[in-house]
């Protein structure tokens, strides 16, 4: 799903994390939105470079004021979970990102309509538009919701 952004400079519509492609601005661009998806499979990443990749994301929607991301990680074809699966899940469960994750959504736990999905839409009801093409969940993805905690640099 596209994000919406305009470039500081020009105004023209952007994406969150290139540089303008009108212009050439380096800055950050001015949001219209809160919560993004993020393919971090994309190009098929070994395990450590999504890892990375996610930090780096991460990062830059905190500076953004990103409240929420849909993050798509994939399942794999195991049938068990791919590795990137494990690795954020395990990431997130020991708190590799408790500087700048608040709370964390696995996407089998949030089926469309159930209690899980219901509390999360009370958090952040602009998830909706994401979380109900999910109708038996998704095991492909996690919700994470932003923030940093006092004191956390």
């Amino acid at each position: 799903m596209p994000s919406t952004a305009e470039c500081p400079d020009c105004g023209n519509v952007r994406t969150l994390f290139n540089q303008c492609p009108h212009c050439g601005s380096d800055h950050l661009p001015v949001l219209t939105i809160d919560t993004i998806e993020i393919n971090i499979k994309q190009g098929s990443p070994y395990v450590e470079e999504a890892l990375d990749e996610l930090t780096e994301q991460l990062r830059k929607c905190l500076e953004l004021g990103i409240k929420a991301i849909i993050l798509i990680h994939g399942y794999g074809s195991s049938g068990e979970g791919g590795r990137i699966k494990w690795a954020i899940h395990d990431a997130l469960e020991n708190n590799r990102y408790s500087d700048r994750v608040l709370e964390y959504f696995f996407g089998e736990n949030v089926a469309y309509g159930s209690e899980a999905y219901q509390a999360l839409l009370k958090r952040r009801p602009g998830l909706k538009r994401y979380l109900k093409r999910f109708k038996e969940g998704n095991a492909g993805m996690t919700v994470l919701l932003l923030g940093a905690y006092p004191g956390s640099a």
